[in-house]
């Protein structure tokens, strides 16, 4: 069984409590894992992105080249 959740650190330590399923559980792995934060990084990075006049522009330019190949046909 598979547990995942995101935990707050406080004061550099975790606490876990772990569901019913685990009750006559001897040993667990537990890992930790701090990409969390990159990937929050990155998908507010995305959210800006949607208003970014340059970055639209871009999208529109590389549009603009595939329409017409688009309407191409083989």
């Amino acid at each position: 069984m598979t547990h995942r959740h995101i935990y707050e650190v406080t004061d550099n330590k975790i606490i876990i409590n772990l569901p019913q399923e685990f009750k006559n559980k001897v040993k667990v792995l537990v890992t930790v894992d701090d990409k969390i934060e990159t990937n929050t990084s990155k998908i507010i990075l995305l959210q800006k992105a949607v208003s970014d006049p340059l970055f639209l522009a871009d999208i529109k330019g590389i549009n603009d080249d595939f329409n017409s190949v688009d309407k191409e046909s083989l």
